[in-house]
């Protein structure tokens, strides 16, 4: 990243934000930054346009220049073990969840394991990759990714956004501040062991849970089956029809909607 391509550096109610005219990848312009200088906890790196954005897996992340939001933000010194890794999705999840609950009257929910819906439709998604230093302090990089005032879709044919669904547009940095102090608020709690209240409002969210629903795996292979809860793992746990209960990971198992 040339420093030209670095409009504006600026602290907004005690927040370091580097916005970014273009990258390939916020997530990877974060990790190339902590790894070569000491970087602020919670700074957030903002781009208008993302042209190489990540999702789960290696999956892609398409936005449209100037109308979504593509962020990432440093977290340090919030997991107290390994173990609790997946609570932090659960937090960023419960975050931005509630953000986007003040913005209208929308049917929100978090599908397994950080996708943002509205309805049926997906709005938004989170990838989050930890580094574990030699200290054993855990850094994690947080990529939130969320459709904002785009509203064509046409390729997309599962895909919404804050923008179709309330009619209204939205300004794009305030939804930045927004998101990263209510992460600052559920960290606190994280940071306290107090794990508890953000898994029960993951659970709570959690789109399609109790309700039977057709999943496929990788093979092809097609059944039913109804969402119990997620692992401390991150693991999905699923009832099947015939009483068993199976864990699966994430691209082990895909739910059809």
């Amino acid at each position: 990243m040339q420093l030209s391509q670095v409009y504006e550096i600026f602290y907004s109610f005690s927040m370091h934000i580097i916005k970014l005219s273009a990258i390939d990848s916020t997530n990877s312009y974060l990790k190339q930054l902590i790894s070569n200088q000491f970087v602020e906890n919670y700074t957030v790196v903002l781009t208008q346009n993302q042209t190489n954005g990540k999702g789960q897996m290696g999956s892609k992340w398409e936005s449209q220049a100037g109308k979504n939001l593509t962020m990432s933000v440093l977290i340090k010194d919030s997991l107290l073990s390994i173990g609790e890794i997946f609570s932090l999705n659960c937090l960023i999840s419960i975050a931005v969840l509630e953000v986007l609950k003040t913005k209208g009257s929308l049917d929100l929910s978090v599908k397994w394991p950080n996708d943002i819906m509205s309805g049926n439709y997906k709005i938004g998604g989170i990838l989050i990759e930890n580094n574990i230093k030699s200290d054993g302090e855990i850094q994690s990089v947080v990529g939130i990714g969320i459709n904002v005032n785009q509203t064509n879709f046409t390729d997309l044919p599962k895909a919404s956004s804050l923008k179709n669904s309330t009619g209204q547009h939205f300004e794009l940095h305030n939804l930045v501040v927004e998101i990263v102090e209510r992460i600052k608020f559920h960290t606190a709690k994280l940071r306290n062991g107090n794990t508890a209240e953000i898994w029960n409002l993951y659970h709570k969210h959690l789109f399609k849970l109790g309700v039977p629903m057709p999943f496929e795996l990788p093979a092809g292979k097609r059944f039913m089956g109804i969402i119990q809860k997620v692992t401390k793992e991150g693991r999905l746990e699923l009832l099947l029809d015939d009483d068993r209960v199976l864990a699966f990971g994430v691209k082990e198992v895909m739910m059809l909607y």
